[in-house]
């Protein structure tokens, strides 16, 4: 490797220990129980920086080849640092917290949202920001449009919803829609059922008094019975026809 390949690789060390091991919150992740984030929201996260948008996951394993032995782990497609300097808070935060928080949604989640409440699919944590521009940054990871509610957060810690610290940001494990702000869903169309489609019915005929049906095939004449292209030759058989009755 040259020299400034090895710069490069270095520098991805660094930033890896300090986003994994000091401050995941500051770039919006927020790992498991054992400190692991997934491989591609970690990429995700790194590329917000214009010098780390390079990275793929090829380039994480050779910072691991090169790193010092034990500091990183990888397992299956999950990452984290062995040696972590920060830590969950499980107990309720004590304190009241900003008046309002911020929290992104999907667009196709924003009805669900607004009647539903804000709940974790994974049953981990929703996430809530200080700051409408940290939340929309977030957000884009998932969406490029992302819709950005705010969250009465101080009142809902006043009724006892429970909120967590995790550095910068604030957990909970559901916010209910009465705690829920921000632009309202567009109104949506009702969905157009199509009418069914009558089976058609077989006209069946009435045969009753007085009616009959026709049967061709019992026609006497043969010429009227006969089908498609007349035989050849019939202008002759016709001209026999005639002279016999003249006769």
């Amino acid at each position: 490797m040259t020299r400034k390949g090895l710069r490069k690789v270095e520098g991805l060390i660094r930033i890896m220990a300090y986003v994994l091991g000091h401050r995941p919150d500051e770039f919006g992740l927020i790992p498991d129980e054992e400190g692991f984030v997934g491989i591609k929201e970690f990429i995700q996260a790194l590329h917000e920086e214009a010098e780390w948008r390079y990275v793929r996951e090829s380039h994480l394993r050779e910072a691991l080849v090169h790193s010092q032995p034990g500091l990183f782990q990888l397992k299956e497609k999950r990452i984290r640092a062995r040696e972590r300097h920060w830590r969950y808070d499980l107990q309720p935060y004590p304190f009241d917290p900003e008046k309002i928080l911020f929290s992104p949604v999907r667009r196709r989640a924003h009805h669900h949202v607004f009647e539903r409440g804000l709940s974790s699919a994974d049953n981990r944590w929703v996430v809530l920001y200080p700051e409408r521009q940290t939340a929309l940054r977030i957000g884009k990871r998932k969406d490029p449009q992302p819709v950005i509610l705010e969250i009465l957060a101080l009142k809902a810690h006043r009724n006892g919803i429970p909120l967590f610290r995790f550095g910068s940001l604030y957990l909970a494990k559901q916010i209910a829609p009465q705690y829920i702000g921000g632009p309202l869903p567009p109104k949506q169309e009702p969905k157009k059922v199509a009418a069914p489609t009558k089976p058609l019915q077989k006209i069946q005929m009435d045969i009753g008094a007085g009616t009959f049906q026709l049967d061709i095939s019992r026609d006497p004449d043969p010429m009227r019975r006969a089908k498609g292209r007349k035989p050849r030759g019939w202008k002759e058989e016709a001209r026999k026809m005639r002279r016999r009755r003249k006769r």
